[in-house]
């Protein structure tokens, strides 16, 4: 790579997103201030990209340009002869009083644009192409800077990006890169570092390293989304609750907490991916996703939230008090005589291994057991997908609500999934929920490492098909 840092000057009108675009190129949601009132940024800001740890890019914020038509005319004013060319007029103005006066917005971006490789200019694809956007990439060419094109808000039905392409290729710029700041596409951000390499020869290298680690890094964000979800799962899937079987009483307490317990623990799901995305909960209010101030703001036991989802419960699997979650009595309340009659075939089943003997004890105790069912676990696997897909494509400057695709549930066979929650059921010590769990030691199973895996390498699809060809 290049020993000198690569310098780009983000430069445009005000209010094209410029701040926008330095918050999702550096995932820094923290980065200036975004807003939908013009001129919010004053004074020229810097943020650095690393490759490998290590500094490799320096962007830089301008001041939006508010009046390029009055500096357009100050700098032809300023032409002497037709010998005088663009630079030159740019450092006539840079020395004039107006540069500080009443231009001194446009003599700060113009500066930064003269001290740096390359200018990204920045348009708004929703507007029209106006008069004081054609005077802006005047001005820009006296700069004598390559100057890279970058649209906005592609993403918008009222988007004119065919009109604004046409309008660069007038004035020859043909470099021009379509990048949307707030609802991200998966090489969007890999064609705008390509546009750049085009023009920035020299940092050639740092630029294709830059390219294949973000490349890295979105494939480590999936499959990390995917373990911390596939994580939470066995969790819940190896939860469970004994309760006695003929106290209401008990049982209501029970349901409660177990509720609870699996909400809680969705919660922190919730609150993992947010901060591996780098974002933080309030940026998560506006989406529409049923997420409010990083909390899901459906009931995850509400009939509602299934048939949201798109899951398909059992039959009694969503109704009354008991929605969610199941209860496993199948031998409690027998008589002992009805018992002992299928003495013979229980302990061929234990024999066999078909049915483990501390569970049929505690049935033939008249005990419950209280667990999450295969509705509750598939919505939650939904519902955290459906998050992680959405953070995948959100860019770090949204402030109004995120635009996800439709079809929240899985479309795949489900019947994989639900193979390695049954083996979790089995294994009430890979559960961090449950009381007394040695974590310590029951988290490390072997076993229970292989089940998160296994989850995790079926849900990598779900979050995003295309990992495969990454």
């Amino acid at each position: 790579m290049s020993g000198r840092l690569l310098r780009i000057a983000v430069i445009g009108h005000a209010n094209t997103g410029k701040t926008s675009l330095l918050r999702t190129l550096l995932r820094d949601v923290g980065f200036g201030e975004v807003s939908d009132e013009p001129g919010t940024t004053r004074e020229v800001a810097a943020g650095v990209l690393t490759v490998a740890g290590r500094p490799a890019v320096e962007l830089f914020d301008t001041p939006g340009l508010e009046d390029s038509s009055t500096l357009l005319e100050v700098l032809e004013q300023g032409r002497t002869s037709l010998r005088v060319d663009g630079p030159a007029m740019i450092e006539a103005f840079l020395s004039s009083p107006r540069a500080s006066d009443g231009l001194a917005q446009e003599a700060k971006a113009i500066r930064q644009v003269l001290a740096c490789d390359v200018a990204l200019y920045v348009i708004d694809a929703r507007d029209p192409v106006l008069g004081r956007h054609r005077d802006e990439l005047r001005i820009l060419t006296f700069c004598a800077r390559p100057v890279v094109p970058v649209l906005n808000f592609i993403a918008s039905p009222d988007a004119r990006t065919a009109t604004w392409r046409s309008e660069l290729a007038r004035v020859n710029m043909h470099a021009a890169a379509e990048f949307d700041t707030v609802v991200l596409e998966a090489d969007g951000e890999v064609r705008l570092f390509e546009k750049i390499r085009s023009l920035a020869d020299a940092h050639r290298a740092t630029l294709d390293a830059l390219i294949d680690e973000r490349r890295q890094e979105r494939r480590r964000l999936i499959h990390a989304s995917a373990r911390l979800i596939a994580d939470m799962l066995v969790d819940a899937a190896a939860f469970a609750i004994e309760t006695p079987l003929h106290d209401a009483g008990s049982t209501e307490q029970a349901t409660d907490d177990m509720r609870n317990a699996i909400r809680r623990r969705e919660q922190q799901c919730v609150d993992d991916l947010l901060r591996l995305h780098r974002f933080r909960p309030d940026d998560a209010v506006a989406s529409p996703l049923p997420v409010d101030g990083g909390t899901w703001g459906q009931d995850l036991f509400s009939i509602e939230a299934l048939e949201e989802y798109g899951v398909r419960g059992g039959k009694g699997a969503a109704a009354g008090a008991m929605v969610g979650l199941a209860l496993d009595v199948m031998f409690g309340g027998m008589s002992l005589g009805a018992a002992a009659a299928l003495g013979a075939s229980i302990g061929a089943a234990i024999n066999a291994g078909r049915l483990p003997g501390r569970q049929l004890m505690r049935r033939l105790r008249g005990r419950a057991e209280l667990r999450a069912n295969e509705q509750t676990l598939m919505l939650m696997a939904s519902r955290e997908t459906h998050l992680a897909r959405a953070l995948l494509h959100r860019g770090h400057a949204a402030i109004s609500p995120a635009r996800t695709t439709d079809g929240l549930s899985p479309s795949e066979d489900a019947s994989p999934i639900l193979r390695p929650f049954r083996r979790a059921a089995r294994h009430h010590a890979w559960s961090r929920l449950n009381a007394g769990n040695p974590a310590l030691t029951a988290l490390s199973d072997r076993g229970r490492i292989d089940t998160v895996e296994e989850v995790a390498s079926l849900l990598i699809r779900w979050i995003d098909a295309s990992i495969e060809r990454c």
